[in-house]
């Protein structure tokens, strides 16, 4: 019998031992960030995707089809093609695909990029229930937006 008391007392300790930390951090400032209403900042060295950089001259892209981001990636994650116009100079970007799917992020595309064509992005919030849903056409994004 006095065994039974005192696994009574004991568990009615523990109960109380709980409710005490229960309380405690009840009454404490919220740390967590109720996700789809709020964001946390994003820091100024956030690496996301690449996108494409615009030129402000022309309105169109700084990429100039050299082939040297597709070449430089280790993944093989991007694809680059061009076409070169009839009187014009040089080619012009008609193609610019990446694979997220297949990125490590690892910025060499960016870094062998001599004219500034790509960076990061800052989209941070990819959310999707297919692979195809990860395959960018970074062109087609630069003119939406726009």
């Amino acid at each position: 019998m006095i065994d039974y008391l005192k696994e009574i007392i004991s568990g009615t300790w523990s109960l109380f031992v709980g409710l005490g930390i229960t309380i405690k951090y009840f009454f404490q400032p919220v740390v967590t960030v109720q996700y789809p209403r709020q964001t946390l900042p994003m820091t100024p060295r956030f690496r996301g995707h690449i996108e494409l950089v615009r030129d402000e001259e022309t309105g169109g892209t700084k990429c100039v089809v050299c082939g040297m981001c597709q070449k430089a990636c280790p993944s093989g994650c991007i694809t680059v093609e061009g076409e070169k116009k009839e009187g014009g100079k040089g080619k012009v970007l008609s193609e610019y695909t990446l694979d997220f799917t297949k990125c490590s992020l690892c910025g060499l595309c960016v870094e062998s990029c001599n004219f500034g064509a790509i960076t990061f992005s800052k989209d941070y919030n990819l959310a999707g229930l297919r692979k195809e849903a990860y395959v960018f056409d970074l062109k087609k994004r630069l003119e939406e937006k726009k």
